[in-house]
């Protein structure tokens, strides 16, 4: 555990850090913990750093594919993978070509494995091909207000326009878990599936926090050489719930487990009485 997790963990019950600021003023509290964070309790943004500056954004951009699709697709349509799908790099499957698959178990292998052939076959299919598909994310982009993001393509790869802010991102996560589809499927920490053609698909969530960090709801985890380390979580503890979006973060799992525990408790001595 790196020292900054160590100390906020321990010092949690102490008056080291302050954490009041204004609504419209987060204040940037921790500044080693990643390039760009933003913490929101119950909506609020509470601490941040960077937070509109426009990074590399990896497999975070597959909330956007991801909210098209549960917006607007039949997932429970069959599609053909397309030969760009098969080719897709980075984390995968291990689609086919020509094989037939339900858009439905593509979706969940999309959101809980990051598989980029699932994304890929998943945006040629739905937009006919993959810059038509894009066309479509930056123009949702535009309708949501995220003034920072532009996206290159459906599944985070690094690429030149390929960018967003922490600030966007979370809007672009409270988006996606308006939508039931969305926010039980990152939810999962196991899919499993058989092919309309009979192939068998397990896998295991890349969210190391779902069963591991109490009230943890999602969302979605990335990383490219680009973008470094990514993570957009999401965690509910009675009426309070706290957010936490990072760029390019050292050490991801622990800063995070560490900024929710932190923000968890002052949400709690938010409410309490004054002595």
């Amino acid at each position: 555990m790196r020292g900054f997790a160590l100390a906020v963990l321990l010092g949690l019950a102490g008056t080291t850090v302050h954490a009041s600021a204004p609504a419209t003023a987060p204040t940037d509290a921790f500044p080693d913990v990643a390039r760009a964070y933003r913490v929101e309790i119950n909506g609020r943004p509470v601490w941040a750093g960077g937070d509109r500056q426009r990074l590399p954004m990896a497999s975070l951009a597959k909330l956007m594919t991801a909210l098209l699709l549960a917006e607007s697709a039949d997932l429970d349509q069959a599609l053909v993978v397309s030969p760009a799908a098969a080719r897709a790099t980075g984390s995968r499957i291990g689609l086919r070509a020509g094989e037939r698959m339900r858009a439905s178990d593509l979706f969940d292998a999309m959101l809980v494995r990051s598989a980029n052939d699932a994304c890929r076959a998943l945006a040629d299919w739905h937009g006919g091909d993959l810059p038509r598909f894009v066309a479509r994310m930056n123009a949702r982009a535009a309708e949501l207000g995220l003034h920072e993001t532009t996206f290159a393509n459906a599944c985070g790869h690094d690429a030149p326009g390929q960018a967003s802010s922490t600030r966007d991102l979370a809007a672009l996560a409270r988006a996606a878990m308006a939508q039931p589809r969305i926010a039980d499927t990152v939810a999962k920490t196991r899919v499993a599936f058989r092919s309309p053609d009979g192939r068998d698909f397990a896998m295991d969530t890349t969210n190391a926090l779902l069963q591991q960090f109490e009230g943890a709801l999602g969302i979605k985890t990335g990383y490219t050489p680009g973008a470094g380390r990514c993570l957009v979580a999401l965690a509910r503890r009675g009426e309070d719930e706290v957010l936490v979006v990072m760029l390019h973060a050292p050490d991801r799992w622990w800063d995070t487990v560490a900024l929710m525990e932190l923000a968890f408790d002052h949400a709690r001595r938010a409410r309490a009485p004054a002595p």
